[in-house]
């Protein structure tokens, strides 16, 4: 029979010890690239809650509901990304994108948008795109290491 006292403190000759270290490692290298997709998902959370911080939602529908679909969106890839961070180069383009769109949005989907309007777009998804870029430099930056 084997031996299976319980020590306290000492892992070092644990299976699995080595793993655990690397995996340890890895998830620090990528805290700050998840801190920065969570900033993903608020700003997803504005974007599609800002027809009615705003106010735009009666005035301009086909931007309410772009607003809406888009900030979902992101909310849903930024948990993505921030469950993954490690996987989450080729969706960093994907928010790139969606926040280049929601800066020209106003002038694309509503015919007379407001300077509210369109400064809550233009500034969230500068924000967006911000985000975006700090997260995939700081990937390519761990990754090089």
């Amino acid at each position: 029979m084997s031996d299976v006292s319980h020590r306290r403190g000492d892992i070092a000759g644990h299976p699995d010890a080595t793993e655990m270290r690397e995996r340890y490692a890895r998830v620090l290298q990528t805290r700050g690239v998840t801190a920065v997709e969570e900033l993903v998902i608020l700003a997803g959370v504005y974007a599609a809650i800002s027809p009615w911080v705003v106010h735009f939602s009666a005035a301009m529908p086909t931007l309410a509901i772009t607003n809406l679909v888009v900030g979902i969106a992101l909310a849903v890839l930024g948990l993505c990304m921030s469950m993954a961070p490690e996987r989450s180069q080729d969706l960093n383009f994907v928010v790139l994108l969606l926040g280049a769109w929601l800066i020209i949005a106003p002038w694309v989907a509503a015919r007379n948008p407001d300077t509210g309007t369109i400064l809550s777009n233009v500034i969230t998804g500068a924000c967006v795109c911000l985000f975006s870029l700090t997260a995939g430099g700081l990937l390519m930056t761990k990754r090089r290491t």
